[in-house]
């Protein structure tokens, strides 16, 4: 009996984050594939609008540590290319993955670039904004194991920041 309570409550509970609106959302991946973040439910997440010609791109050899280093204890660092902020983002979908294996050897996932701030933003933006803004390239979006977003962090906020990895290592439980 126990054992069914045990799998009752795990089936509700993957439901419930399931259920969490920022699983819904669509987005396509950096080959142009539809899918949403459903996949990711029940992790935590920090979402990142990324640019190749920024002076914070070298934020992605951070990012890419923290996803080494915390993506077997839950967390999945989510890359989305973003024009919008000085034009620092011109390339292809094909040019920025090409860019961030060959220079920053970039192994979390990478989405289609997305508007934020010009036109109408993003669905996805459209949610994380409702938290924090998004001031330049580089801001970060922590969303808990429920798909609530916990806190954003401006472009300044280096990845390997304690109040980065803190943050962290609280939504993940730690």
């Amino acid at each position: 009996m126990k054992t069914l309570f045990t799998l009752l409550l795990s089936c509700l509970t993957m439901t419930a984050f399931a259920d969490a609106p920022i699983y819904d959302i669509p987005v396509k991946d950096i080959d142009g594939k539809d899918t949403s973040l459903k996949a990711y439910a029940g992790k935590a997440l920090l979402i990142v609008n990324v640019a190749s010609q920024c002076g914070y791109t070298p934020q992605y050899s951070g990012l890419e540590a923290l996803w080494k280093k915390y993506q077997s204890k839950g967390l999945v660092v989510l890359g989305f290319p973003c024009n919008d902020f000085g034009g620092q983002e011109p390339g292809s979908n094909a040019e920025i993955k090409t860019f961030c294996s060959t220079n920053y050897s970039v192994s979390f996932p990478m989405f289609d670039k997305v508007a934020i701030k010009s036109g109408t933003p993003h669905p996805l933006y459209a949610e994380l904004l409702k938290t924090g803004d998004v001031g330049w390239n580089f801001c970060k979006f922590l969303v808990g194991k429920d798909g609530k977003v916990l806190q954003a962090f401006d472009a300044g906020v280096e990845p390997e920041a304690s109040e980065l990895t803190a943050a962290i290592d609280k939504a993940l439980g730690k």
